[in-house]
């Protein structure tokens, strides 16, 4: 799945899951929750870096991503600069400490200093062991229940067999970095290929020229979209779409809220940083996909203290059936409430498809 996708995105936030679980679940059902967790720390199938953002990706296309390493590796940063001026050798410690300990948290660290405030107001241990992350220095060795990174040397992490392939060039690396976005989107324009890895639009747009000149990608035209659009040669073409699924915020399907909106017709906005007065849908409102079109969207919370998952507010797309919209949606709730070993279904009246939600529940 990880390899059809590319990538899946990284978050803290544990309203329904873990960000990155949900996204498996919309495609594959009620997988095992051990598997990402097996994947990334035992078989090392998957592996942690910037992607889209934080994101687990296959660890084959490791490669792709040292030109990344390598220029945040060579980028001069303010913090990093401040912190060698102000502790002549603390990098070279912070390093050799987890060369000697690793794999370890920021929190392990001897002398990781103190934080500096909430959120990003991190500590000079911190500090470094995030740039050391970046620079592909260290790599992430897995994550603690507290959702914590633990850092370990990148010869430790990283399979030898990944580490021994060769380096591609920037410019072979976004080649490929384009077309496995190309065939994780389907049809996209330009904009949507360079936002999915976060790629320069020029460099994007250069291997997308050089791809249709290869026919691995073939220009289209899009009715009602202004931009020239693109599909990988021998994409499928399906006659019909039968996707029921919850989507999550950071979902690769939805995480462009432009597309989205320019695809299904859905302006999704996540409104988690949004004063609740303000918030239209909900904290964490997840779409709900039902054969090939955005019909409704749900504000989900798992109350794991009462073992139930409650449907804050739901809400049809303009012009659905209801009753329709509301049998589908059930199912798939009992669903999710199974996987997430959560015992009962509570839906609240917040939303026109609430009380047809209820009655179907």
């Amino acid at each position: 799945m990880v390899d059809q996708i590319g990538l899946i995105q990284i978050d803290s936030v544990n309203t329904v899951a873990r960000a990155h679980e949900l996204p498996p679940f919309a495609r594959l059902g009620a997988y095992p929750r051990t598997l990402i967790k097996e994947s990334t720390e035992r078989h090392r199938d998957l592996f942690e870096y910037w992607g889209h953002a934080a994101c687990l990706m296959p660890i084959a296309s490791q490669p792709l991503w040292r030109w990344r390493m390598e220029r945040l590796r060579n980028r001069e940063r303010f913090e990093l600069a401040r912190i060698e001026r102000d502790r002549p050798g603390y990098v070279a410690a912070v390093l050799a400490e987890v060369r000697d300990r690793g794999p370890i948290a920021a929190s392990d660290l001897t002398d990781g200093g103190k934080a500096k405030g909430p959120w990003w107001g991190w500590a000079d241990g911190k500090l470094v062991l995030e740039w050391l992350f970046a620079a592909g220095k260290v790599s992430v060795a897995g994550r603690r229940s507290s959702f914590e990174r633990v850092y370990d040397l990148t010869e430790r992490v990283v399979p030898v067999a990944i580490l021994a392939l060769p380096t591609p060039s920037i410019e072979e690396a976004h080649r490929e970095l384009v077309l496995i976005a190309s065939r994780a989107l389907g049809v996209a324009t330009r904009r949507d290929i360079a936002n999915y890895f976060y790629l320069r639009a020029d460099r994007a747009a250069v291997s997308i020229a050089q791809l249709v000149e290869s026919g691995d990608l073939l220009p289209v035209d899009v009715d009602g979209w202004r931009a020239p659009a693109y599909l990988t040669a021998g994409a499928r073409r399906p006659r019909r779409v039968d996707g029921r699924a919850l989507l999550a915020p950071f979902d690769p399907l939805v995480f462009d809220r432009d597309r989205v909106e320019r695809l299904f017709g859905m302006r999704y906005r996540i409104e988690i940083y949004t004063p609740e007065p303000k918030r239209v849908y909900g904290y964490y409102v997840m779409p709900f996909l039902l054969g090939d079109t955005l019909v409704g969207r749900v504000d989900l919370k798992a109350d794991r203290a009462r073992s139930t998952l409650v449907v804050q507010a739901a809400h049809a797309e303009p012009g659905m059936d209801l009753p329709v919209v509301a049998s589908a949606l059930a199912g798939h709730l009992r669903l999710m409430a199974g996987w997430l070993e959560l015992g009962d279904i509570e839906v609240r009246t917040r939303g026109d498809l609430s009380a047809a939600l209820a009655a179907a529940s």
